[in-house]
This record gives C-alpha cells, structure tokens and sequence, in this order.
C-alpha cells in the first residue's frame, strides 16, 4: 500500500533527500527546520513523494498525557482524514498507535504496580524497552508444575493408612469430595484468569481484583499462611522418611527401650530438631539462589512420575507375582518385626526344639519352661503375606473402615483369639498400634492437603505464552489426571494389601519398610528415595513462592502492618519476608506431627478456594459488564456448589480450626478496612454494593416514612470562601452530633457562574467538603451545585439533592451573619427565600444561631440544660431533636427542660399536668415549665424599634433596588391595588378574616394576606400576634351564602398550615368568631408621638411579641447549653422580608447558643410503640 504526501519546495536549492528528512522527521515525531517567511512565499514546486509501506509509519504514539505541541499535532496528522479530531489528539490517543501497545502488553510482578498506572505515569516515552516473550506452553507452564505440586507427601506416606483405616468405601467418598471440590474451584479460577490480563500473582491478585482489598488481603494472608504451613508439613515429611524409612540411626533421641508415651516424645524431638535443621539449609538455599531451585524442579517433577510410575508397576506384578513380605500375627495382633527373625514360638531342629527370638520377648527366659506373657501361651502365632497380590480378593476385606481410638492394637478382622477382657496389656511395644485416634472427619483434613497446588499454573501465568488458553485447559487436565490416579490408588491399594498392614501408618509389621514401597517395583528403594525428594522439592517451592506472596501483598499497600516487608534485596528478592516465612514454618514444624499439621493448612487452602468460588459466582450474577472471561464452561450454581463443598469440608476437618481460621480472616478484613488503604480494583463487592443500594432504592417507598420510622435525613447548607474552604465548620459538627453517624447526610455548596468555567473550583469544593467531613467524622455526601447565581444554585441543591425514596426531609442552614451591615442584602434575601421553598416542599428546617459558639465533637458539657420553647405545634421536632443530640457525648449529661406559653384564659396548672404526661407517653425524659405572660401595653420601646425597622426598610428600598426587585416592587404594588379591590367585597371579608382592621392610610399598599393570616383562635387586636404561612394556595372564595367558619377553616389542614403566636394584650375578652373591633387596633395611638401615628400596627404587634418573648427567655433560659423554639414563617409578600429578619434577631437577641426549628408539616414522633 502507498500514501501520497505532497510537500512544498521552497525558492532555494534543496535536496530531495532534504525534503524525504523533512517527512522522516514528521514521521518521528521531531520538529521540522523551521522555515523563513520569505522562503515560504517564493514556494512554486510541489514534490510529490509516494512512500510504499503497511501505511503505519513509525510516529510518536498520541497518548494520553502526551507534551506534543499544537502546531505538531497539525502537522502530525494533516493529511491523514483525522482533523476532525485533531484537537483531542492530547487526551483520546489513536487507535492505530494504541493497538500495539495493548497487544504487545506485558504482564509485571504483581504488587509491584498497578498495570494501570505503568501505562498512565510513564510521561518520558510510549516506547517500551523489548519484553523477552514468554515461552512457555500448557504441558511445562501449567500441566506439569500442578502435577508436582498436588502430588505430594500424603500420597507416599498416608495413603495406604486412609485406606486402611477410612476402607475403601469410606476413602473414596473423601477422595471424591476433595477433588470435587478442587475442580468446582478450578473451573471457577479458570473464568476469572480468563477474564482480562492476570499478572503474576495468582489466587491472591485474582480475589482482591473481583471481591475487593479486604477479602484480598485477607484471604491472600490465609493463603500466604497455609502456603507456608505447607512448606512445614513437607518438612516434616521428608523427616519422617529420613528417620524411619532412610537412616533409623540418625535419631539424636533414640528410640529403642521406650514405649508409649516417652517413645513418642522421642520421635517428635527428633523431627523438631532435624526438621529445624532442615529449614534452615532450606531457607539458606532459597535466600542464596532461587535460580537453582527453579533449575531442580524439573528433577523433582521427575522424582514423583517415577515414583507413581513404579507403584502401578507393582501393582500389575502383585497380579503374577506378589513380593514376599510376610507379616506375623500373634492371635489377631500385629507384631512388630524388628527384634526377631522367624515368626514362630520355636524351632525344631535335628538337634531338639529351641525357643526363639519372639520367644525370648514375651518369656523371661529363652527355657522351654520359662514363664511367658498369658496372650503369647494362648493363642498361635501365624504369619500371612503382606501383598498378597490384587487377584487374591482381599478386596472385600477392606471396603468398610476400622478406627481405632490411641493405643488401640492393630488387629486383623474375621481372626480368632484367646483372650480374656480384665487381662491388662503388657509389653505394648512388641506390637503394632494406633498412634492417634482416628475419625472420618480427621482423615478429612489430613488427605486434602494432598489436592492442593493446582494454582500452581495460575501463579506462572506471567511467564505463560497464551495464559488464558493455558490456564484452563493445563489446570483441568492436571487435576483430572491426579482425581484418577487418587482414585484407581484407592481402590488398587486396597485389593493389594492386607488391611493389617494398610493400618500400619509406619511399616512397623512390614520389617519398618515403607508401605507403599513394599508394593512399588522394582524396589522399595524406589519410592523411599522419590518420595524424599518430591517433598524437599515440594517444601523449596513453598519457601521460594510463600515470600514472593507477603511481598505482593506488603507492596500493594493495603495492610500498612506489612509495609516492611514489602522491601528485599536490589534484585527485588523477599529478604524480610523470607524471614517471617521461616518463623511461621519453624512453628508448625515445633508442632512435629504430619498429622496435626495438615488440618492446619487444609483450613487456609479452603478458605481461600472458596473465595475463589464467590468471585466467580458473585461476577456471575452481577453480570458485571467487564465479566466476560473466554473461559465458557462456568455457571454460578458451580461456584456456588465449590463454595459450600470448601465450608462444608472446612467444619468437617476440624470445627475449631475453621473458627480460628475465620476469626483471623475476619480480623484481617477489619484491620484492613479500619486502617488499609482505599484501592478502587473495580471489585464485585462494589458491584454487589450498588446492586444492594439499587434493591433497596427500588424497594423503599418514595411516599414519607412512618412516624415511627422518621429521622432527620439532613441536607446540610454551606458556604465556602473564594478558596473554596468551608466558612461554617461548626455546622458540621451540629450535623454529627444530631446523626450520631445515623442516616442521610448531604453537605452541599453554591457556586456562582458557568459549570464549565467553574469546574475546577467544583472539584476544589468537592474535596474540601470531603476532608472537613472525613475531619468531623460525618458519614454522607458531599454535593456541588453551580449557577448564574446563588439563590438559583441553592435552588436547585434542595429540589435535585437525594434519589428515589432516598431523600432529605430536613435542611439546615446557618443564620446569615451580619446581615444588616454592607451594602449587599442579597444574603439575607437568599435566607427567606429558602425558608419559602423549605416550607413549599413540606421539609423541616433548622437554622443554628452563632453557630461558631456552638460546641465541637471533641467538647463535652458536664452539667447544663437543653431548653425547648413550645410555643407552636410543629410535628414534635423541638422534642424529637434535644433527644437526639442527647445521645451524642457532647450533649449527653444536659438536661432537658420544656417552656410553655400560657394565655390569661388557660389553666397553667392542668396545661404542665398535660404536657408531663405527654412526655412520659413519648418516653422522653424531662423537666416541664409553664410560662403565663400576662397583658401589657405596647412599650415606647416597641415603637421606636418598630420605627427605626421601618425606616430602615424604606431606605434598603430606594437605594438597592435592582431591576428584578424593582419589577417585584411594581408587582407588589399591583397587587395591592387588586387586594384593596377585593377588600370591599363583603363575602371575601367574611369568609378570609377572623379579624377585621383598616390600616391606616400611609400603608395601604400592604398586601391583604397579612391581614388575613389567622383562621383560628380569633381574638380582637392587636390582642393576637400572628404570623401564619400558607402551605398551598388558599381555598377559592366562598359565595356569601356558604361562608367558611373560622373552625371550618381549622379543620383542612391539608390547605393551610398555622403557625400562630396569641399574646392578649388589652384585656378583653375573647370575641365570637366573625367579630371585628376596629377602633381597638388604634385606641393607643392617640397617645403616640407624631412619627408613631404612620406605623404599620400589625410590625408594631410582631415587635411587641418579639420583645415580650426575648424578655421570657432571657429570664428564664439566659445559662441554658442551647435554647431550641419555633422559628415563624416569612411573610408572604415579600415587602416585608426585611423586617421578618429583625423580628428573629430581636427574638433570639441575648441568647448564646440558638437554635431556630420550623416543622415540616408532619408529625415526627409518636407515642406508640
């Protein structure tokens, strides 16, 4: 293929090979010679150059992060049918340089970065130093390793004995459910290593990539755990074929003379100090050269084929001709065949009878007429074969298990014996028995070590050449073709071998040989020596990869516990981590028991298949859209079976192991999830997250919760500097300590101008909301809104925060500071507004007062009150609140204390008598107080305060208008007009007012809704203060002939909700409902100052209110920790916002710690159950 590329030449002699430099150089990437204006003026030649090739011409890769310049990009890519996405060439890199830096992808060492970020950070060059490909392929990268290591020490030392003691029946079921298990396990690993790129690192990169940091760590330790128990159990087994099978003699603590338990003691001191010694030359040999290791693995893979090679050998010659191994039983008892040459009491010579060396072991003396053991006189010694061969259907003999308690003798079944049940035993070394009881569940957990290791391939998957078409297929094979070798060995083993010898764990009957040697051709020597190997070879290979394990983990930072041994020597080889491994394997081998020890381990194996399996099973059901292994044969039901079987058989090997096990795991998760480090693997545990949170959202109601079940679900207003740091901190310790760490929270913040030309900023407030809530410990979110300007960006942060059911219901705000200074009174205009809209969307509202004087979550009161003042029914949030805030320590040992308002009418005394009771019914635990305020006139004070209110109003009005606030102005005034009209209509006056007055004339131009707030408890004025908000429109007019009582009107609450302040001030008596007084609301005025006369009368009312309850509770609650009180609602028209503010700061004047509560419309507490 050819590409025509056309460049300009310029006035002056250039070469062609100039210009080929030129396009060479465009190619590489490389700024061309830069031209003179001139010289590209006076072009009048174009050469034309044809460049034959695959059309990928070597350029510099257009990645992301990439420094190229804009004019080079130009050039970079004229030609080339990419303009029209040239401008994005920086962030969106080209197909054509991106595909062989992924094909080309190179698996690195696990843990020692993440894949991501080696390809993100490298900002030198997208060109990679050449990877040596990986060689190896499914039979020598996987088949072959998971051979060697599920074949192992419990096949040559415990087989014969599970058979033996299990029966073939009995065995065959544990060997089934143990592969079962492993290759439910494999299939499971199988999808999840072909499902992407999976580096180094095995089961442990594989689970904390699908289910998370917590179970990867936690499982990976387990892993690492059992990993290293296992390079302790091979130990110990390579002991054991040294002492008693090699060179009996080495023994440091002989053995002969000693029974039972001195015997015993013996032989584990003898394993607990050559197996120590062992480790350490282990440990030596990996530390030095882990090359050389690698190197033997190969002569070790050899060592077991051979091995297992020359046992079925023997089996087939058992079929023509048995091996001699004879076996003497005493009665039905094994003796052990050390001591003496012939089975046989006596011998008959030519030259008369002699007693011989079994003689002389139950007879104090080689005499014919010595005194001998009771059981050795009565019953007859016979001798059997040991192999009688797979044709001699011994078979039948040993289907069913015989187990034996410790110290219980080997006997052979269906023999006869003389023996008399008080006779006590004597002379209990002469005979063969059990070391240690025996179970089904025992011989569980000592057989499943011997499954284990088929991750043996997907922990080389680095070196593999295709590792997701190997891994499978080498890892399934490997474990089919052990399953079948486990499984024939069963069976095979017991149609060879008599039963008495199969129980014999050590050979002891069989002249110490090796029982499964003794079936071996062409000699025992065969397996001896194989076996002793293999498990040297096998416990290297734990001690090589248990380090590498803890040095993944410890390098992905997420146990900081284990960050020091995450360092190694300068070729990256695991000093530290080889260390703790030989400690933690020194352990198991003190424990000096093959037997003890496999349960150990099988424990941590389990474990972490299992995870294995909910990974799988979990990616499955999620339908993760990245789940899409090429790996097919897989279903959820397998995994989840796979997962079951690991529990199952986890409890089944040993119950109290399994609990230790999970204990350490679970502690692990926690200590990892309370101090690991964040990593976002894009893990199933956060998919199965959101799936929960989508469940839960889709199921809970969008409709308001039950009372019983309502809690303050918090949208939290802030405001940040030009910083974007937050100004109100102290906001969010309010929010902690009413949370308690309960429920929803949402911190949001405003931003004035464009999204886009804010976003930075957005994200700068993002995080600073973040860290302030990480600092007050407040579990929520955090959200941004930006906007032309604050009251819309507010807006929308109140109707767009929340999801489905999952909603605030309550908002809280701070008091907008210094309200009345400065010229700007956008501040405070915003603040009403939200107290509108809160109270349209029927949300609860709570607006703290000197929030800095307010406590932090470090502070703690220890003694004080917590003082309600109820002066209006709002749902119960003033006693639902201080209860909550009592639950939090700061507020924990202040009491609560309960102010009301009574009335010159009301009974004081039955009105506390009722409020106690109410509280005991609501379960809330506190003082009650009743306040009777009695009538007074309007003070000067009041008039003056109203007077310079006004005032001061009228100025904001005429200096700051702005256009919109003029047009709200106009319509104010419009709307006025159409009020006055509405006036005269004698209907609307009957059915809208409880109260009827005139204004004075100078203020005609105030809305009528003011004057007809209240449709309850009428009295005359000014004798009732009200403020009164509407939740919806009012109800249309009635006709004259259908009028709406003032008790109709109560009765809808659906349409009007009431907040109303009632102080009687003149003295008279209630008037009947319709009734009027106008020349009350004016008979003080004639005693007024000039300046007075033009007074708004209903703002001299408000004020008066204002006053007489500021006086109250600056007397009564001036040392309260916190005084909570209703807080009213702004006028409709909004002609009088400004002096609704001054009506809430002369109400809270003189108090600390304030906070202002507005109901929500609904009841939030409940005396029921």
């Amino acid at each position: 293929m050819s590409q025509r590329f056309t460049v300009s030449k310029s006035g002056g002699e250039r070469r062609p090979s100039d210009i080929q430099g030129e396009v060479n150089q465009l190619f590489e990437g490389d700024d061309p010679p830069a031209r003179g204006g001139a010289e590209a003026e006076d072009a009048a030649e174009e050469v034309v150059l044809v460049l034959k090739g695959d059309s990928n011409p070597k350029e510099s890769s257009p990645f992301i992060n990439s420094s190229d310049a804009a004019a080079e990009k130009s050039q970079q890519y004229d030609g080339k049918n990419m303009a029209l996405f040239e401008e994005e060439m920086d962030t969106s890199p080209m197909v054509s340089s991106l595909l062989s830096s992924l094909a080309n992808y190179s698996n690195l060492p696990q843990g020692s970065k993440e894949h991501e970020e080696a390809e993100n950070n490298d900002g030198e060059s997208s060109r990679k130093k050449p990877v040596k490909a990986p060689q190896l392929g499914t039979l020598m990268g996987v088949y072959m390793p998971c051979i060697q290591n599920i074949f192992g020490v419990i096949l040559f030392l415990r087989m014969t004995w599970l058979v033996g003691i299990g029966g073939v029946i009995g065995t065959f079921v544990i060997v089934f459910i143990c592969c079962s298990t492993t290759m439910l396990t494999a299939i499971s690993m199988s999808a999840i290593a072909t499902n992407g790129v999976v580096p180094a690192g095995g089961a442990y990169y594989m689970i904390s990539r699908s289910l998370g940091p917590e179970f990867g760590g936690a499982v990976g330790i387990c892993f690492y755990l059992g990993t290293t128990y296992a390079g302790a159990m091979y130990i110990l087994g390579a002991i054991e074929l040294l002492l008693i099978y090699i060179y009996p003699k080495a023994a440091i603590f002989p053995l002969e003379g000693l029974e039972g338990a001195e015997a015993e003691a013996a032989l584990l001191n003898n394993m607990r100090v050559y197996g120590t010694i062992l480790l350490t030359s282990m440990a030596t040999v990996v530390f030095v050269g882990v090359k050389y290791v690698n190197k033997l693995a190969l002569v070790f893979l050899a060592c077991v084929i051979l091995s297992i090679l020359a046992v079925y050998a023997g089996v087939i010659k058992t079929a023509v001709d048995p091996p001699d191994f004879p076996v003497c039983l005493l009665g039905n008892r094994t003796l052990v065949w050390k001591t003496f040459d012939v089975c046989a009491k006596t011998v008959e010579t030519a030259n008369g009878t002699f007693t011989t060396q079994l003689w002389n072991m139950f007879c104090d003396s080689p005499l014919l007429n010595a005194t001998c053991d009771k059981y050795f006189v009565e019953n007859n010694l016979t001798q059997v074969q040991g192999i009688p061969g797979v044709m001699s259907g011994i078979l039948a003999e040993n289907m069913f298990g015989n187990y034996y308690e410790k110290g219980d003798l080997i006997a052979r079944k269906y023999m006869d014996s003389v023996e008399e049940q008080d006779q006590p035993l004597t002379s209990s070394n002469r005979y063969v028995v059990a070391d240690i009881a025996s179970f089904f569940t025992l011989l569980v957990g000592i057989y499943f070590p011997s499954v284990t290791g088929i991750m043996a391939g997907s922990n080389r998957s680095g070196d593999l050449r295709d590792a997701q078409k190997s891994i499978p297929i080498g890892t399934i094979a490997a474990i089919t073709t052990t399953s079948i070798v486990y499984m024939s060995s069963v069976f095979l083993f017991g149609a060879c071998i008599e039963g008495v010898v199969l129980r014999d764990k050590f050979g002891e009957g069989v002249h110490g040989n090796l029982v499964i040697g003794t079936l071996a051709w062409p000699s025992p020597w065969v397996i001896v020596i194989g076996s002793f190997f293999s498990t040297c070879g096998a416990g290297l290979q734990s001690l090589t990869g248990a380090p590498r394990l803890l040095q993944a983990i410890a390098k992905d930072g997420i146990v900081p516990a284990l960050r020091i041994f995450g360092h190694g020597k300068a070729n990256g080889e695991p000093t530290w981590s080889l260390l703790l491994t030989a400690c933690i394997c020194e352990s198991g081998i003190l424990i000096a028991s093959l037997d003890l020890v496999a349960p150990i381990l099988s424990m941590f194996f389990l474990m972490c298949y299992m995870f294995v399996n909910l990974a799988c099973a979990l990616q499955t059901l999620l339908r993760t859209p990245n789940w899409r292994p090429r790996f097919k044969f897989y279903h959820w039901a397998l995994s989840f079976l796979g997962m079951s079987l690991c529990l199952t058989l986890m409890f089944i090997c040993s119950w109290y192991y399994a609990i230790v096990a999970m204990v350490i795991a679970g502690s692990i998760y926690k200590y990892i999830e309370f101090a690991g480090a964040e990593k976002e693997w894009g893990d199933g545990i956060r998919g199965l997250s959101l799936s929960a949170a989508r469940y839960a959202l889709m199921r809970l109601d969008e409709e308001p919760p039950h009372t019983k079940n309502w809690r303050p679900q918090l949208l939290v207003l802030v405001s940040t500097d030009s910083e974007q740091n937050v100004e109100q901190p102290r906001l969010l310790s309010l929010t902690n300590q009413l949370k308690a760490g309960k429920g929803l929270t949402i911190v949001g913040t405003a931003l004035e101008g464009t999204y886009l030309e804010n976003y930075s900023q957005t994200q700068k407030a993002e995080q600073a909301l973040h860290k302030l809530m990480e600092t007050e410990k407040v579990k929520g979110f955090c959200q941004v809104t930006v906007s032309s300007n604050m009251r819309d960006a507010t807006s929308h942060l109140l109707q767009a925060s929340g999801l489905g059911g999952l909603k605030h219901n309550a908002v809280l705000v701070s008091w907008p500071r210094n309200w009345k200074q400065g010229d700007d009174n956008q501040t405070w205009r915003n603040f009403i507004e939200l107290v509108r809209e809160t109270t349209a969307a029927n949300l609860a509202m709570l607006v703290p007062k000197n929030i800095s004087a307010f406590p932090s979550n470090g502070e703690r009161f220890t003694e004080g009150h917590i003082d309600v003042w109820w002066i209006v029914h709002d749902g119960g949030m003033l006693m639902l609140l201080p209860f909550l805030l009592r639950q939090h320590k700061v507020w924990r040992k202040c009491r609560m204390r309960i102010f009301t308002v009574a009335q010159m009418d009301d009974n004081s005394i039955q009105m506390k008598k009722d409020l106690t009771t109410f509280l005991y019914h609501l379960r809330i635990d506190a003082m009650v107080e009743v306040v009777e305020m009695h009538d007074s006139d309007i003070s000067a004070y009041t008039y003056e305060k109203t007077l310079v209110m006004e005032q001061r109003s009228q100025m904001l009005k005429k200096i700051n208008l702005t256009k919109n606030e003029r047009e709200r102005e106009i319509q104010s005034i419009t709307d006025s007009s159409r009020g006055s009209i509405r006036r005269k209509n004698p209907a609307a006056v009957t059915t809208q007012l409880s109260v009827t007055e005139e204004p004075p004339a100078a203020t005609k131009e105030e809305k009528p809704e003011e004057e007809s707030k209240s449709a309850s408890s009428p009295v005359s004025p000014p004798a009732q203060v009200q403020l009164i908000h509407d939740n919806t429109t009012p109800a249309s007019p009635a006709t004259p002939a259908t009028p709406l009582t003032p008790g109709e009107a109560a009765q809808s609450p659906g349409e009007q909700v009431q907040m109303t302040w009632t102080e009687k001030c003149d003295g008279e008596p209630d008037k009947p409902p319709g009734a009027a007084t106008p020349g009350g609301a004016i008979k003080d005025i004639f005693n007024m100052k000039p300046e007075w006369e033009n007074l708004n009368q209903f703002n001299v009312r408000r004020m008066h209110t204002a006053l007489r309850l500021n006086e109250v509770i600056i007397k009564k609650s001036s040392e309260a920790k916190l005084v909570l009180l209703n807080m009213p609602g702004p006028p409709k028209n909004r002609t009088g916002d400004e002096n609704y503010m001054e009506f809430l700061e002369v109400l809270t004047d003189g108090l600390n710690r304030v906070l202002l509560v507005r109901g929500g419309g609904r009841e939030v507490i409940t005396i029921y159950s």
